[in-house]
């Protein structure tokens, strides 16, 4: 079977190459065997890795939680519950960004509601940025 490069392997999983061995300095992917020439040599079980831990990231879960999916992934055998526990987990983070996100659109709207398309010492934008206390939501 044919050994794949790590530019290869970058385009087949859509990790770019610095990610890659990011990803084997922190040991998410086993280091890869080398060639004479000392170049990586990735399996296809690398690339499926690599696409894994992308979609994941992709997903938002952080670094830790990727390990112990992939932990539970190289253990197939065991319960599902910390998988569920992880995803689970994510949601709710999801769901609060999704709540905090709602409330800076409102405030938004409200702040280019209030623009009477006036002069600029009469714009509620400027108005509003230039005074913290007039937001009617709490955000960072």
């Amino acid at each position: 079977m044919r050994k794949i490069t790590i530019g290869d392997a970058a385009r087949q999983s859509g990790v770019k190459v610095p990610t890659i061995r990011y990803y084997e300095s922190i040991g998410l992917l086993a280091a890869p065997s080398r060639s004479e020439g000392n170049q990586r040599s990735y399996e296809p079980a690398d690339i499926r890795r690599l696409a894994f831990i992308r979609h994941a990231r992709e997903l938002g879960f952080e670094v830790g939680s990727i390990r112990t999916l992939l932990a539970l992934q190289d253990d197939p055998d065991q319960s599902c519950a910390s998988a569920d526990a992880i995803a689970k987990a994510r949601l709710i983070e999801v769901e609060q960004r999704i709540r905090s996100l709602m409330a800076l659109k409102a405030e938004l709207e409200i702040m280019v509601e209030g623009c009477g398309h006036g002069r600029v010492d009469q714009c509620r934008v400027i108005e509003v940025l230039a005074d913290h206390g007039q937001c009617m939501h709490p955000h960072h």
